[in-house]
């Protein structure tokens, strides 16, 4: 047998790792997912709600039907992922991801894999038509981006089998881009497009982008121009679209063998793109800084209330002894003093001392002064009555006994205190060391 031993791959996660942007995002999400001191785990053990950023800006492409949604896709990723025709091929929402295998999910796998879409079981008959395309491909940006191909649009009687309107505005709130491609083929006016685009533009305007597709279809020059034309006074009608700053690139899928003169502006497209990888490394950087601030702050209000509950328990427990101690004590030396004054001073003196029975002579010589004092006929009532106050003081001490506050035990002190310093000394201290790195990869080395 040969001796050379097989080279192994330390880490194939890592080797695929090749941009600061993706290990950036990648370290984040450790912090959040980690099973010993993940931020999760540590917020959920203070009923503090966290997610774990995504590792992946989403992007959802919408437009009418043969509009180039998953021509574009094709042509980002350089692989053919996507069914194009002129025939309406994407009928449900597939995700397009990068992966370390190439694999094609259903509805329920696709929701394991994006727990942050998780409420769409709520839109009836969504999950049924959702589905996820996992590629290999390292292209372009394609390892930070997970794209969203959209149903393709059209007007008229067409019947979905969900709610498509309500569907696609909840992927666009969800996602970080969304860009709408006309088509200069006579379906760029599609009534259903421009509603779904104008209920968006109300919720999340900025994440909106407008492309002319296939561009180099349109024929000359100036049809090309008409048809922009017409795009534009139709979105100008429309109240909710009338903006200033409105653009509207020209894109298309460059081919060698059909050259065109019509301006292709598709690298501006992926350069939108990178810019808002930029934008979400930065955003989970502050949203990381955000939320181990909250954790810190919730674990201080919590070891704060739990020396406000620790000083409240110690008054209610002197009140309940108190209470107690009188409750009992009272009756003892109401019926004692009569038993006492029943002995002469030489008898006491012989039992308990002359010290303890003087004490004890001037107690009870005290209780049966004002014994006598209360008229025969009313000494039962004051029996009663006595009775009835002991009682009460006994009530009132488990009473008070039970108006005391859960505090924490001294492991779970201990574990809070170590949270807080693993998120200050670990957490922090590596969120500053990834966005120095994020920082020193577009600024000048004299900046620091």
């Amino acid at each position: 047998m040969s001796g050379r031993k097989p080279r192994s791959v330390a880490n194939p996660l890592e080797s695929a790792i090749t941009t600061p942007s993706e290990r950036i995002l990648k370290e984040c999400h450790s912090l959040y997912v980690d099973s010993e001191n993940g931020l999760v785990k540590i917020a959920s053990s203070l009923g503090v709600r966290l997610l774990p950023p995504r590792k992946k800006i989403i992007v959802m492409i919408m437009g009418n039907h043969s509009a180039g949604k998953s021509s574009f896709i094709n042509w980002y990723v350089e692989e053919h992922i996507q069914k194009t025709g002129v025939a309406i091929e994407t009928q449900g929402f597939t995700f397009i991801t990068s992966g370390r295998k190439r694999e094609s999910l259903t509805g329920n796998a696709t929701l394991h894999l994006y727990p942050h879409f998780r409420p769409l079981l709520e839109f009836k008959g969504v999950t049924d038509y959702l589905s996820a395309e996992i590629s290999t491909s390292k292209q372009k940006k394609f390892s930070l981006v997970t794209f969203v191909d959209t149903p393709g649009l059209v007007d008229g009687d067409m019947i979905y089998p969900f709610d498509v309107n309500r569907a696609i505005a909840w992927f666009g709130e969800q996602a970080d881009l969304v860009f709408v491609f006309f088509d200069p083929m006579g379906q760029a006016l599609c009534k259903r497009t421009l509603n779904i685009v104008e209920s968006l533009s109300e919720k999340c305007g900025d994440k909106l982008l407008f492309y002319l597709s296939k561009a180099d279809e349109a024929g000359k020059e100036t049809d090309r121009q008409r048809v922009m034309m017409q795009i534009v006074q139709e979105l100008c009608r429309r109240p909710g679209l009338n903006k200033c700053g409105f653009e509207m690139p020209t894109i298309y899928i460059p081919n060698p063998q059909k050259p065109s003169r019509c301006v292709n502006q598709i690298e501006g497209v992926c350069q939108t793109i990178e810019k808002t990888i930029n934008q979400a490394v930065q955003k989970t950087l502050n949203q990381l800084e955000k939320d181990c601030d909250l954790i810190c702050s919730n674990i201080s209000n919590r070891l704060a209330q739990d020396r406000v509950d620790a000083g409240y328990n110690r008054s209610v427990r002197l009140h309940s002894a108190l209470c107690g101690l009188l409750g009992v004590s009272l009756p003892v030396l109401f019926i004692l003093s009569f038993i006492v004054h029943t002995f002469s001073k030489e008898e006491l003196d012989d039992l308990l001392g002359e010290g303890l029975a003087r004490t004890l002579s001037v107690s009870a010589g005290i209780v049966v002064y004002l014994w006598g004092w209360i008229p025969e006929d009313g000494q039962v009532v004051f029996v009663i009555i006595f009775g009835a106050f002991c009682y009460l003081l006994l009530f009132l001490a488990k009473y008070f006994a039970r108006q005391g506050n859960t505090t924490l035990t001294k492991k779970e002190k201990r574990s809070l205190a170590e949270y807080s310093d693993y998120i200050q000394d670990v957490v922090k201290t590596k969120k500053g060391k990834l966005y120095e790195w994020y920082l020193q990869q577009c600024a000048a080395e004299y900046d620091f």
